[in-house]
């Protein structure tokens, strides 16, 4: 092994002095590195992507709802709640109505969803992270106050204190409506959630909630917040058909899937993409090998000659390529290990530099790019381009092995 790394840097000492095989050898080495650079960072930009979405939307849009068909709401609700506490996979869980209607600010009208919750009995260590508290301490206190989304109150012009009215739709057993029932809020605070979640999402108190709803029982459903948020669709389903009595279930992936959709069905299609750029820079190593193998063919015949074994070249030439390739490698993996732990501040300096916006935070549930930097990522994607280089090695070597030393002294 030691003389066929001897042989392949003589080789490739050789090749640079030919400027038309060393530039095709240095667009392999670039391509390689670059691929591997772009493939790590922007796999890093969607880890980032599905954190900023685990931490900002699930942490306030429940992984899972059970909630009645009826107007009588969930029957006995205290004691659902303390039994679904027990269950492992649940983190936690707490009663809620939810009523829909229309948001009156002077002559302004939005629609609006709002959440009634039992601020007194289950943990709202989430929502702290999207209110502040001052804002939420005056929640807790005033049984009319209502929390909404920024998009919300700067479309309404609101600021905290205003007097708001929300009609919520009445219906009767024949589905015919009334007139729409008037509930009169106080705005405490605003919810900082990030996206069109903000523009429609409120929070008020459950009694007030249920009062408005017309729930006899006092809640409407439970929410439930799981250890595995992704587990959501079987866990509700699984506790759903042992509930004791008729419910609708929904999770998390029925509302806002589309947003991890997005992100997956990206990531697969970058992680294509960029392999077969890693790909195409291979078959310069190709290129390169060949030419190589072509203006060493009295070299190869020599040594042959002397009684140098097939595995030896075929060694010395696929240690070449294995050179150009690792170069690449190393040089891409380390400037993506650098660059895509910092890509959020990289991107806020130029956005600050050009007076621009990438992520816009009306549209986006967040307002910049996000990134981590996940270790298997980066040892895939070496094993996947060392693979290929390898692979693009073979064929090159084989020929090489080929080499009539007669024809080729003659030659």
């Amino acid at each position: 092994m030691k003389l066929a790394w001897q042989l392949a840097r003589r080789f490739r000492q050789a090749k640079q002095k030919n400027r038309y095989i060393s530039f095709i050898s240095f667009s392999s080495t670039f391509g390689i590195g670059l691929g591997c650079f772009v493939l790590i960072t922007l796999l890093s930009v969607m880890n980032g992507f599905e954190r900023e979405l685990t931490q900002r939307i699930l942490a306030v849009i429940p992984h899972g709802e059970l909630y009645s068909i009826s107007n009588e709401g969930i029957e006995k609700w205290p004691q659902v709640v303390k039994t679904l506490q027990s269950d492992t996979r649940i983190a936690s869980v707490e009663p809620y109505t939810k009523i829909t209607g229309m948001l009156q600010h002077k002559a302004a009208l939005k629609p609006v969803e709002l959440t009634g919750l039992d601020v007194s009995g289950a943990s709202h260590d989430n929502w702290l992270e999207q209110v502040t508290p001052a804002a939420w301490q005056r929640f807790v206190k005033q049984p009319d106050g209502v929390l909404l989304g920024q998009g919300l109150v700067n479309k309404l012009q609101l600021k905290t204190g205003d007097t708001l009215s929300v009609l919520v739709p009445v219906t009767t057993d024949d589905l015919a409506f009334k007139a729409p029932k008037m509930v009169k809020l106080t705005l405490v605070g605003v919810l900082s959630i990030g996206g069109e979640l903000d523009n429609y999402l409120g929070m008020m108190h459950l009694g007030l909630a249920s009062q408005a709803a017309n729930i006899t029982s006092g809640a409407q459903g439970v929410r439930v917040m799981l250890n595995d948020p992704f587990a959501a669709k079987s866990v509700m389903r699984e506790i759903g058909f042992d509930f004791p009595q008729a419910v609708y279930m929904s999770d998390w992936t029925r509302t806002q899937g589309h947003l991890y959709n997005d992100i997956q069905l990206v990531r697969t299609v970058v992680y294509i993409v960029l392999t077969l750029v890693i790909a195409v820079a291979c078959f310069n190593i190709v290129s390169t090998l060949v030419m190589s193998v072509r203006e060493k063919r009295a070299a190869i015949a020599i040594l042959k000659t002397m009684g140098a074994q097939d595995t030896l070249i075929r060694q010395a030439f696929m240690l070449q390529g294995l050179t150009n390739g690792i170069i690449g490698i190393a040089a891409g993996t380390l400037m993506a290990v650098l660059i895509a732990p910092n890509l959020s501040i990289i991107v806020k300096a130029i956005e600050n530099l050009f007076n621009t916006e990438i992520l816009s935070g009306d549209i986006y549930f967040i307002d910049f790019l996000p990134s981590q930097l996940e270790t298997m990522d980066v040892v895939v994607t070496v094993v996947v381009a060392i693979i290929l280089v390898v692979l693009a090695t073979l064929y090159p070597a084989s020929r090489a092995v080929k080499v009539a030393p007669a024809s080729a002294l003659n030659g």
